[in-house]
């Protein structure tokens, strides 16, 4: 009887067919994420640096004391380690779909602190890293020069301070990450004859270094307690760290009590800006180039981050050196594209099947 009364009014039945469907599409654009069933378990990765380190010592003794650690974590389903040749480690902790994201890489973080104090010294002064780390990269933007004006050492640094933020800053992009170790660093390169010459031992160099080049806090002319009345204080500033490879070979190494003999750095070594590790070698079609990997966050619309990175490129560009140029080398979303655009191609073509039969 309920369907015999739209039968015998076509035109309500089609309003109302029209009113559904139309409330369908309003629906789907705004659809929260939340909505979507979340099909690949939480991750959170642990990344170390154990700097000349091979994978057989950077497993005995960074990452079996973090593994015993995190192992057993709340709602933890498994974890995998790679221990590379280069000194790098990673380790993927997988947690139930039901998991918090954010209260797992609390979790792993509280265990990896455990864990600290068991590793060796340079690997805590590079430093642990936890973070909450989608399966899959979604994006990989190119940073290239299009003539070869640039060395590789310059796109490299580019990209880091200046192209590497503002992607972070895209919503749902905060996981960006270059390929590989962008950051500059000043190499020393010693000659082993000329420090045996001199006695000079690797440490002592290190030594040297370290507390020559260093950043004190010199306080203040005239600040309290003083005798008297002080009118102005004036605070001390210190020499700032070397910037110059000439700075760096400047250092004294060895001086005798009346200063007659004095032995620098330029006399056992030579100083020379470069990266801080030569981890991967990068090039697009043939030209070299920083490759900036760009993570979805666990909850983030990829169309929408994807469309955020593109725009923000192009405002970036804008700004590039003569002769800097980007490229999207790889974007996961077009595929998604491209289905969705099938199906609303097919959706069409159902709905004017249906009025033509109808």
């Amino acid at each position: 009887m309920f369907s015999s009364f739209f039968i015998e009014r076509p035109i309500f039945a089609t309003v109302v067919s029209v009113i559904i469907c139309i409330a369908g599409l309003l629906s789907i654009a705004v659809l929260p994420i939340e909505r979507y069933p979340a099909i690949t378990p939480v991750q959170v990765t642990v990344s170390a640096t154990y700097p000349g380190a091979d994978s057989k010592t950077l497993a005995d003794s960074v990452a079996a004391p973090i593994e015993a650690q995190i192992n057993g974590v709340d709602n933890m389903l498994y974890m995998s380690s790679t221990s590379s040749s280069n000194g790098l480690l990673n380790i993927t902790v997988y947690f139930d779909l039901k998991t918090n994201p954010d209260i797992a890489q609390v979790q792993v973080q509280n265990r990896v602190n455990l864990a600290l104090p068991q590793l060796p010294s340079v690997v805590t002064q590079q430093g642990v890293s936890v973070q909450k780390q989608s399966a899959s990269i979604m994006m990989i933007v190119a940073i290239t020069s299009r003539d070869n004006r640039y060395s590789s050492d310059y796109i490299a640094n580019y990209a880091n301070v200046y192209v590497l933020d503002s992607l972070k800053r895209v919503p749902g992009a905060g996981q960006a990450a270059v390929l590989g170790a962008p950051d500059q660093a000043m190499r020393i390169w010693m000659n082993p004859d000329r420090m045996a010459s001199f006695g000079i031992t690797t440490s002592d160099i290190q030594q040297a270094v370290s507390s020559q080049n260093a950043l004190f806090g010199a306080g203040q002319i005239g600040q309290q307690p003083s005798s008297g009345p002080v009118e102005l204080t004036f605070p001390v500033v210190t020499q700032p760290p070397f910037t110059n490879p000439a700075d760096y070979e400047n250092i004294i190494l060895r001086a005798s009590q009346n200063g007659s003999a004095i032995v620098r750095l330029k006399d056992v070594a030579r100083a020379e800006v470069g990266l801080r590790q030569y981890v991967i070698d990068s090039k697009l079609n043939g030209v070299p180039a920083t490759l900036i990997a760009i993570y979805q966050q666990p909850g983030a619309n990829g169309l929408k981050v994807s469309q955020a990175v593109h725009q923000a490129m192009v405002e970036m560009k804008e700004r590039f050196p003569e002769g800097l140029d980007y490229v999207i080398s790889l974007d996961t979303t077009d595929f998604v594209r491209v289905s969705i655009k099938e199906v609303q191609d097919t959706l069409f073509e159902a709905v004017i099947l249906v009025v033509l039969v109808v």
